[in-house]
């Protein structure tokens, strides 16, 4: 069944804040200084180059994404779907909006960084079209690695193949 006939896909509202920053305290930030805190998230939202997307239905939220967007390029600062209802479509969804609203905005690439050891994550993305292009040890709090990736939207203007 697809995740759009069952969840309203939406952008976040202020009151909402608070449940993303927990998520991304216990699901994303686990083991890290927590960085995504309600305040923080809510500023996100304020921001008008920052989108907020959330995937929620009656029993309340189930994921949501953050995405910076610059002039050329977008940082996708957030993605995360709680585990319950991971394998169900949330995140893949949620990041296609993401990319559509990219496309229409010019956007000629959309970034990310994940933990290095997060085989999941790193093969939902290559899915979606990222690259690996490169690893960076102590990303996150100078012990641990992430792995930074790119999807091109506008192939003209990223690496010769």
């Amino acid at each position: 069944m697809n995740p759009r006939d069952t969840l309203t896909f939406r952008p976040a509202q202020s009151p909402e804040a608070r449940a993303m920053a927990r998520m991304s305290r216990d699901l994303i930030e686990t083991g890290l200084d927590w960085r995504y805190t309600p305040n923080r998230i809510a500023m996100l939202m304020g921001d008008p180059e920052t989108v907020a997307l959330v995937a929620c239905d009656a029993w309340g939220l189930h994921g949501f994404a953050v995405m910076q967007f610059g002039d050329e390029h977008a940082h996708l600062a957030l993605l995360c779907v709680d585990p319950k209802q991971q394998r169900r479509g949330i995140g893949r969804c949620l990041t296609e909006w993401l990319i559509e609203s990219a496309q229409v905005a010019g956007i000629a690439r959309i970034e990310l960084e994940l933990r290095a050891d997060n085989e999941p994550a790193l093969a939902f993305y290559r899915r979606l079209g990222f690259a690996q292009t490169r690893v960076v040890p102590g990303y996150y709090r100078q012990n641990l690695a992430a792995r930074c990736m790119v999807r091109w939207l506008r192939p003209e203007l990223g690496p010769a193949p």
